[in-house]
């Protein structure tokens, strides 16, 4: 999961953060650990993930 903050403080870093969305998910991974590093969404699921990709991509058009 160390990889995951890692991916947005990149992002952050490269001056990017503003233009991509990040989402983590799954087993190990919490709501709660999606706020603490600072990505934008959290899915429990592949299944649920694929949702969450369109809603997001919808409400940044």
């Amino acid at each position: 999961m160390g990889m995951m903050e890692e991916v947005v403080k990149k992002a952050e870093e490269a001056g990017i953060r503003d233009k991509v969305k990040i989402m983590v998910g799954g087993a190990p991974v919490t709501e709660a650990f999606c706020e603490q590093i600072g990505a934008d969404k959290y899915t429990a699921d592949a299944a649920s993930a694929a949702d969450a990709a369109v809603a997001l991509c919808r409400a940044s058009a």
